[in-house]
């Protein structure tokens, strides 16, 4: 099906030309012949590179030509951004919403594309953004994530929103893993498109002394190494290949990276300028670590890593100056990094009591998904390692030979249910208890069960809670939100993070910043740090030290969510308290990449927690949004005059501050030649040259051109 026979406009059609693209792939004919561009449902499971987000976009620009709108959904914040990327300069507007959860966002009704997370699009639902009642069509990407645990009720919650308040809306799901798809495209009311066909062959191994197995030969592997998967990564690279290697932590990542760059000498001066820049910024013994490496040709990637940091190392192994990449399994989780080989040498994974468990069958489909360049590799591999000869076989029936696993609802939980219920009453979705169950006859979950009492059940003790917290009025037939409840909702806090926060505020003798920081690290919405047992002792030392400014007691028999939560109170305070990026990595073993996702974390639940206060304890308001921009810019409450100037952050206001410019006035009246004695002469130009623009809102608006924020490493 040649693509100039399609209804695309002529300015995508010259893009597709230039592109070298003059002729579908057979999965994406069938996407069109199944009714792509006559507005039916498409569930389209077909591999990784097979061209599924190539389908959407024609779809979208066929949207927009006939005057409609278009929403993309993802899964991950980065993939936000490379989609965005990947849509602009073709004729259109692309808009990108991912930022804060109590936001509408109405300027981005001016969009054709929006891009957005599942949770950024559901709480742009629930504080009614006007334009989503203008999208005609849905795309959802990796929509196999309705089985995961942690953000899978969301995305489902979200698909049956738009449904329900957009019923004439196109949809299509995209996805390389569903082991049901048939169920899937059911719930839909989608035609189900799948293929196993693929633009690069992928073949498909076990490695065991010296020999990869495939189904139908065994190819030898040179052997130079004493360690598998390095010998496995040479072989690829002497082939003017590049390659993927997964492993199960970032320590290994960090591990092989470093063994590798040992090893292989690549000589690119690309890396030599990728490595440089790495190291420019690097503030941690993490950062220098990755520059050392890259020099070499090799690179490690996970979420400690800075947002600058992650970036320098796609591009680098895009352009083919770096050629090994060693990483935990969230590179494949929507990135579009393929490679030559693909290495799956961890297949087992630690999971808290559990110890270590296998990864499940979707994981391995979508590490090997990305074996294989298009118009780059004649071929691609996936080879797992094995460690005993009986492995082989094993290995070949748990991963290569074995469907992706069947996708499952997520609604089950009376937690998770609790959150959607109170934003589907406070949004205006159900006013009756006879419309909730409407409502929820509607989702995955009671189309997979058809018939459940046991939802019913929870919905009654959801809304009794809902009623005794004082979220919701129940008057039998009519269910409406209380201030407070609306609240909670717009703020896209769980229910049970809002009574803790308001509960604790309510009860406390007196205000503690960091009695506040407790609180919210042991409520649900905050994501806490992994405890090793090396960390029991200054836990135990610091609850000691600081019992008296603490809001809870230490429990006669703490558990492992209590000390997760005091650790990671523990990072924010040392953050706040101005703690070197470096000296808090090493200290508690983590990435600068941490910190951003605990200081995004906490800041979205100091502002909740400031508007709460707001309206039932005035008394705390003003304290608590002064820790908010504390954490914001990670610094002591005397600084936050300084650090609210452009320009000015963390490090630059300590600097002033200890020569005694201590405010915006001070640093007028101290004049450019002091200022530049202190800071240097550019940066003290800007900021001059600023005044008086003052940073209202946090570090959104501080316009740093050279002094890094939190905005570098998200």
């Amino acid at each position: 099906m040649l693509v100039g026979d399609l209804p695309l406009p002529p300015k995508l059609q010259e893009i597709y030309r230039e592109s070298g693209i003059h002729e579908l792939y057979p999965p994406q004919a069938e996407c069109v012949r199944a009714g792509l561009f006559e507005g039916k449902n498409l569930l389209i499971s077909i591999p990784t590179a097979s061209g599924k987000t190539l389908v959407a976009e024609m779809a979208m620009h066929h949207h927009i030509v006939c005057g409609g709108k278009c929403l993309y959904v993802v899964p991950l914040k980065a993939l936000a951004s490379e989609k965005q990327n990947e849509f602009s300069g073709r004729g259109v507007r692309v808009g990108i919403s991912t930022g804060d959860f109590d936001r509408r966002d109405d300027y981005l009704g001016k969009n054709d594309i929006i891009v957005a997370t599942s949770e950024k699009v559901d709480s742009l639902i629930r504080n009614g953004s006007p334009w989503l009642k203008d999208i005609t069509l849905l795309v959802i990407d990796e929509v196999h994530l309705i089985d995961d645990e942690g953000r899978g009720a969301t995305l489902e919650m979200v698909i049956a929103k738009m449904r329900f308040r957009n019923p004439s809306m196109q949809l299509i799901g995209l996805s390389a893993t569903i082991g049901n798809p048939d169920v899937l495209a059911g719930w839909l009311e989608a035609t189900p498109v799948t293929s196993t066909w693929r633009p690069v062959d992928l073949r498909q191994g076990v490695y065991y002394q010296g020999k990869i197995h495939f189904h139908d030969n065994v190819r030898p592997v040179p052997s130079s190494s004493r360690y598998p998967d390095l010998d496995l990564c040479a072989d690829t690279i002497s082939e003017g290949g590049q390659c993927l290697v997964f492993v199960s932590s970032r320590r290994n990542a960090e591990g092989y990276a470093k063994r590798a760059a040992t090893k292989f000498k690549v000589q690119d001066p690309e890396l030599s300028s990728i490595s440089l820049k790495i190291k420019e910024t690097a503030e941690t013994e993490q950062g220098n670590t990755l520059a050392a490496c890259v020099a070499a040709g090799v690179a490690f990637h996970h979420a400690g890593l800075t947002r600058d940091e992650r970036g320098l190392v796609e591009e680098g192994f895009r352009k083919g100056a770096i050629k090994c990449i060693s990483s935990t399994p969230t590179l494949a989780a929507g990135l579009n990094l393929p490679a030559r080989r693909v290495i799956i040498r961890d297949y087992l994974r630690f999971s808290s009591g559990e110890g270590m468990v296998p990864i499940p069958v979707r994981e391995y489909h979508q590490m090997a998904g990305r074996a294989g360049r298009p118009r780059l590799d004649p071929y691609g591999e996936a080879v797992l390692i094995a460690k005993e000869e009986r492995d082989i076989d094993s290995l070949f029936e748990w991963y290569i030979d074995a469907p992706a696993e069947d996708v499952y609802s997520r609604c089950s939980g009376e937690s998770v249910l609790c959150t959607h219920i109170l934003s589907l009453i406070a949004s205006g979705f159900v006013k009756s208890r006879e419309s909730l169950e409407k409502f929820m006859e509607r989702t995955f979950y009671m189309y997979q069960r058809k018939k459940s009492l046991t939802i019913h059940r929870t919905i009654d003790q959801i809304l009794l809670f809902l009623v005794s917290t004082e979220m919701i009025t129940d008057l039998g037939d009519c269910l409406s939100p209380t201030e407070y409840g609306t609240l909670v909702s717009q703020l896209y806090l769980d229910p049970g993070s809002a009574e803790k926060i308001l509960d604790t505020m309510r009860t406390a003798a007196s205000y503690s910043d960091m009695g506040l920081t407790q609180t919210i690290c042991s409520t649900p919405d905050m994501y806490t740090l992994y405890v090793s047992n090396k960390d029991q002792h200054y836990l135990d030392r610091f609850w000691s030290d600081h019992a008296e400014e603490l809001w809870e007691p230490l429990p006669e028999e703490p558990d492992e969510a209590c000390y997760r939560g005091l650790k990671t109170m523990m990072v924010l305070c040392d953050w706040s308290d101005e703690v070197p990026d470096a000296m808090i990595c090493e200290r508690y073993s983590i990435g600068p990449g941490d910190i951003y996702n605990l200081v995004e974390g906490v800041n979205w639940l100091l502002h909740a927690s400031g508007r709460l206060a707001g309206m039932f304890t005035p008394q705390y308001a003003r304290a608590v949004r002064e820790l908010e921009y504390r954490m914001k810019y990670g610094v002591k409450r005397e600084l936050l005059p300084l650090v609210r100037l452009r320009q000015i952050g963390r490090v630059r206001a300590r600097r002033l501050f200890n020569n005694g410019i201590t405010s915006p006035d001070e640093l007028r009246a101290a004049g450019k030649d002091k200022v530049a004695v202190i800071l240097g002469r550019g940066i003290t130009d800007l900021i001059f040259r600023s005044f008086p623009a003052v940073d209202g809102d946090g570090p959104e608006s501080n316009s740093s051109v050279s002094q890094r924020t939190l905005a570098h490493y998200g």
